[in-house]
């Protein structure tokens, strides 16, 4: 019963479509471009004259020509320098100070580092640590313990640009690597 249902279904249905499909918009043909060149209008018995085009001269705007300057005024005038004076106050620069001040205390930052391994074997970790202090010497590695997992992280870059260079260096040395954001270290000297 439900046989002939579905058949009268489909039929129908690819009915549909093959009205839908005869009826869209066809796409143009690859043919020689349309002629756009203005053709004189055929002549006809008492038909009014074309209007003129409408004149816009009108509206467009007039510059006068800028005047010249004399000859000894180019080659004789002294050039003017502006010295600054107390451009910085001295409220603006205590502030400036306690800034500073304060941006020297600051020791870490939104940054990101790389994931290099996340495994259980402690000699892996090790090796892989070794492999790239190995070759890049002024690398930051961290090595983090939660039992039973060891991870092992890669830099401490600022930008994620920064982290982009730092992965695209140690690609190779381990098959897998990730960027993560965290807390970065700024000043790594004491």
């Amino acid at each position: 019963m439900t046989q002939p249902l579905l058949k009268g279904l489909v039929a129908a249905l690819l009915l549909t479509l093959g009205a839908c499909a005869s009826t869209a918009q066809q796409a143009p043909q690859a043919s020689a471009p349309p002629d756009t060149t203005k053709k004189n209008a055929p002549v006809v018995a008492n038909a009014p004259a074309p209007l003129p085009a409408e004149d816009v001269s009108k509206y467009r705007p007039v510059f006068a020509a800028p005047k010249p300057l004399p000859a000894t005024a180019v080659t004789t005038a002294p050039k003017a320098t502006v010295v600054p004076t107390a451009h910085v106050n001295p409220q603006v620069e205590q502030r400036l100070r306690d800034q500073a001040y304060t941006n020297q205390n600051v020791k870490y930052a939104q940054g990101y580092r790389i994931l290099v391994y996340l495994g259980l074997e402690r000699d892996k970790v090790m090796a892989i640590r070794r492999t790239i202090i190995g070759r890049y010497p002024d690398e930051t590695d961290y090595i983090v313990f939660k039992s039973p997992v060891y991870r092992l992280y890669i830099g401490d870059y600022l930008t994620k640009l920064e982290a982009a260079r730092g992965l695209a260096r140690l690609r190779g040395l381990t098959p897998k690597l990730e960027l993560e954001p965290t807390q970065v270290l700024l000043n790594k000297n004491p």
